[in-house]
């Protein structure tokens, strides 16, 4: 019998007795006069409300068959019911078990979702504004706010680099459903300025972090170097007279974010030191799991963004996810927002890694 089963009943007692604590906590008026508190505290009840709804309805299903089980000893009529039961209890079990596995620290954050063109110059960059139209139409279907927080348009369209951060208007979690979009994306189509009618492969980079909260990263305003510089648009205009542009520099780590998409500099710096914190916490996470457990590793290989993730091959109106082997010929609708199938692929096939780790 593995840890994970043998830890499972005291897992589980102490995530109903802490999602009977947030409920009591929730109803107390104090807590919500912090409202960033008490939204963590919201999502975090919202995503205990499913496991303790399987473990209540396995416990009333296994009171049910002791009952059916009694009465079919005097009478056979109840046998049938009895079985039913039992089928119920198996798939309730089963249940619990997926949702009793360990979980990802920042499944319930908001996410800053970056897209740069890569190979493929100008082809690339109009594949980066359509990739960018369809994480904001996935968003916009499920009732999410976006937020461009940096953006550098191309000469003939689309974007060479583009930022944006998403956030969930409830308590469900963005991170849980758009970690696996990180990657290498790959399009292959026959350009707009391709005259033989040849078809193009190019490529863009997309990287997903879940957003810090001030409290998940400590900045030492004396660890940057804060430049401003004059915004520029297509062809490197100038499209701002003052220096509103921020360039941050982590002296630290060496990671440097700019934001020029706001007119004010107080704006695009705040925006900047928002993408310096979520890339320095997805930093320290990757430093954590690197001396972590094997099924730990194993999933942040799963999510790394040095892979060839996915293909859209637009003459077949295909798109493939090569991590999964996931394929659909409704490319068009993908690209519309209709992300979902892919996304359940992923979660699917890490939720089967885990268990059967843990098998």
């Amino acid at each position: 019998m593995s840890s994970t089963e043998t830890s499972a009943p005291d897992r589980l007692a102490g995530l109903l007795a802490e999602h009977a604590r947030l409920e009591q906590e929730l109803a107390d008026p104090a807590v919500h006069a912090d409202q960033a508190r008490a939204r963590r505290m919201g999502r975090r009840y919202a995503q205990l409300a499913p496991l303790v709804e399987t473990a209540r309805g396995l416990d009333q299903a296994r009171d049910d068959l002791s009952a059916a089980r009694e009465l079919a000893a005097e009478d056979p009529s109840f046998a049938a019911e009895a079985t039913a039961l039992e089928r119920q209890i198996a798939e309730l079990t089963g249940r619990l078990r997926e949702q009793l596995l360990p979980k990802d620290p920042d499944d319930d954050k908001d996410v800053i979702l970056e897209i740069k063109a890569g190979e493929g110059g100008a082809e690339s960059a109009l594949f980066a504004g359509d990739l960018l139209r369809m994480y904001l139409r996935y968003a916009e279907r499920r009732g999410w706010a976006t937020e461009v927080l940096d953006a550098v348009d191309a000469e003939l369209g689309g974007y060479k680099d583009v930022a944006i951060a998403v956030k969930s208007r409830t308590d469900e979690g963005i991170w849980s459903r758009l970690k696996f979009e990180g990657g290498v994306h790959r399009v292959q189509r026959v350009p707009a300025t391709e005259s033989q009618g040849r078809i193009h492969t190019s490529a863009a980079g997309v990287l997903v972090l879940p957003e810090a909260e001030e409290v998940d990263v400590s900045v030492d305003p004396n660890d940057l170097r804060i430049d401003v510089f004059r915004s520029s648009g297509p062809g490197g205009q100038s499209v701002n007279t003052t220096d509103s542009a921020v360039r941050i520099t982590h002296l630290p780590s060496g990671i440097v974010v700019s934001s020029q998409n706001e007119k004010s500099q107080l704006q695009n710096r705040e925006s900047a030191l928002r993408v310096l914190r979520s890339r320095l916490l997805a930093a320290a996470r990757e430093e954590a799991a690197a001396t972590a457990s094997d099924q730990r590793r194993s999933q942040v290989r799963t999510v790394d963004r040095s892979e060839r993730v996915r293909t859209y091959n637009f003459p077949e109106n295909r798109i493939s996810d090569h991590r999964v082997g996931y394929k659909s010929h409704n490319l068009d609708q993908v690209l519309d927002g209709d992300l979902d199938g892919v996304i359940d692929a992923l979660v699917g096939a890490h939720t089967a890694e885990l268990l059967a780790a843990g098998s």
